[in-house]
């Protein structure tokens, strides 16, 4: 098949191929190449290298066309699998599924945080650009915008009505605000020394709990804003703290590559859980949904109810994520297949999959008892940073570092 190319690009072939037979030293070669080409004996400069830069880049583009083949007949098989199997699927197995729904755009900065409104058909995502905006995950429309911290908003939280949000700050600062009327800051609470992480509500609503740089975690009063609690012993910044559903427990992880447990009403620390190599970025408490087939991956006869829980997972800059018995301490299983970072933790509501979001650019979706991924969405342009997964409707939300915050199906 003869190529057609113009007589400039003729040209410049010609001046690409002189310019490597000469560098290469293919000095009769080049006589006779010159002599059938009819070129002048001096290679103009722009034609150095030319021809080397042409080939990488061409195997370059075929990489990424083979990539993106790929990634396109996983969709069309979704599409097609998508509509006739769904009916065979209960909720407790539906997953996200590409494409996305919604992409949402507004953020000026890396998105740190996203999360359902527990009630509402409302999602909120928190960014480094120092706003919280809300939006509709139904229909992907934007809301509003909620100001007033002063630096990176670092984690976002409702209390069980989602009435309340409590988001907290680089800034040093909690805030409260208002969910059911004005989305208004109601309350900033200060006390850390350093940059706050995370935010949580204890179930029962009237107190909020925040991890911190500072290397503490502290408990808030709502009604009056007031510290009334401090637990230390991490030696480095706490990232996460979660509540286990009861209040009576809740987990926080660290940059000394620790989890730990601890008993809400006193300062006590119930458990140190050492098994990562690295910061453990993200934490989520197991529903109970999940504790047969926790046991199951652990290899526990079911019977026994070998054990009991609650159970944790924890995702770390190692790239692994564990699955832990709470009781024991013992790390019952280790998850790996992420290529970087694990940012981001959520269980499904079932109880099989948990779903992870990792600096690779990618959320997991991780059948528990086999202990295996069984789907990978190529999730954004950059690293995700957050995942939250709708207790009661078939959605998952993820941001990241794109400034995107995302909505995904699940069938």
């Amino acid at each position: 098949m003869k190529m057609v190319l113009s007589q400039r690009q003729r040209e410049e072939l010609n001046q690409a191929i002189a310019d490597y037979l000469g560098s290469n030293g293919y000095t009769d070669a080049l006589e006779a190449f010159r002599k059938e080409a009819d070129i002048s004996n001096e290679v103009e400069r722009k034609y150095g290298g030319l021809l080397e830069k042409k080939w990488t880049s061409v195997i370059r583009l075929q990489k990424k066309v083979m990539e993106l083949e790929a990634k396109l007949s996983e969709i069309e098989k979704e599409t097609l699998d998508g509509a006739p199997t769904k009916s065979k699927r209960t909720p407790g197995e539906w997953i996200p599924r590409p494409p996305e729904k919604f992409t949402l755009t507004g953020h000026r900065a890396t998105v740190t945080r996203v999360v359902f409104h527990p009630v509402f058909s409302l999602m909120v995502s928190a960014s480094e650009d120092a706003t919280i905006k809300v939006w509709d995950f139904e229909t992907g429309e934007y809301e509003r915008t909620l100001k007033g911290h002063t630096d990176s908003v670092q984690d976002i939280a409702f209390d069980a009505q989602g009435k309340l949000m409590a988001s907290c700050s680089a800034d040093v600062s909690i805030k409260l605000w208002d969910f059911q009327q004005t989305y208004e800051c109601v309350k900033t609470m200060h006390g850390h020394d350093h940059n706050v992480s995370s935010v949580a509500f204890v179930p029962a609503g009237d107190f909020v709990l925040s991890a911190s740089r500072d290397r503490t975690i502290k408990m808030w009063e709502v009604a009056t804003g007031y510290c009334v609690k401090t637990y230390s012993g991490h030696r480095d910044w706490v990232r996460m703290v979660r509540v286990y559903v009861d209040g009576s427990l809740f987990a926080t992880c660290s940059n000394d590559h620790t989890v730990r447990v601890w008993m809400t009403g006193s300062k006590d620390c119930k458990a140190e859980l050492r098994e990562h190599e690295h910061t453990v970025e993200c934490i989520a408490w197991a529903p109970e949904s999940a504790s047969a087939v926790i046991n199951e991956a652990a290899g526990a006869d079911n019977k026994k109810g070998a054990h009991q829980g609650p159970f944790l997972a924890s995702g770390s800059r190692d790239k692994t994520i564990c699955v832990w018995d709470i009781n024991s301490g013992l790390c019952l299983f280790t998850l790996t297949g992420h290529d970087n970072w694990v940012r981001g933790l959520i269980f499904h509501p079932g109880g099989k999959y948990l779903i992870s979001a990792s600096d690779d650019r990618t959320i997991r979706v991780w059948d528990l008892r086999n202990k295996r991924c069984m789907k990978t969405l190529y999730a954004h342009q950059h690293f995700c940073t957050s995942v939250d997964f709708h207790r009661t409707h078939p959605y998952v939300i993820s941001g990241s570092v794109d400034q995107t915050v995302k909505v995904w199906e699940c069938r």
